[in-house]
């Protein structure tokens, strides 16, 4: 079993700028890939960004050049950077961790941004 607590979100301005941290504890051995995820009210849950254990990293187009994904491997946290940010980043944000037969949510964190 992996546990996955989330931090970081807030109330923002747009233009800002906020970091996300989810902190793992539990089976780290099995998991290869940590993520963010995010979901609005009455949409899928959709990829924001993902890092794997060695290090690759993958983004959704709508985030590129704005948001940092970064993993502290020592610390098995996985943070998010956010700048730039637009009102249609507003959501709910999950971390995930994945291994290949088994994967864990965060409860999420709400990142509002206003215009």
């Amino acid at each position: 079993q992996v546990q996955l607590v989330e931090s970081g979100g807030g109330l923002v301005q747009a233009g800002g700028s906020l970091r996300l941290s989810c902190a793992a504890s539990g089976s780290m051995s099995r998991i290869i890939t940590m993520g963010w995820y995010r979901q609005t009210p009455g949409k899928q849950r959709e990829l924001v960004a993902i890092v794997t254990s060695s290090g690759s990293t993958n983004y959704a187009d709508s985030v590129k050049g704005r948001f940092t994904i970064s993993r502290d491997s020592p610390k098995n946290t996985v943070y998010l950077q956010m700048n730039s940010l637009k009102s249609e980043d507003t959501a709910v944000y999950y971390c995930n961790a994945r291994g290949w037969t088994s994967g864990y949510w965060g409860q999420g964190t709400q990142v509002t941004v206003s215009s």
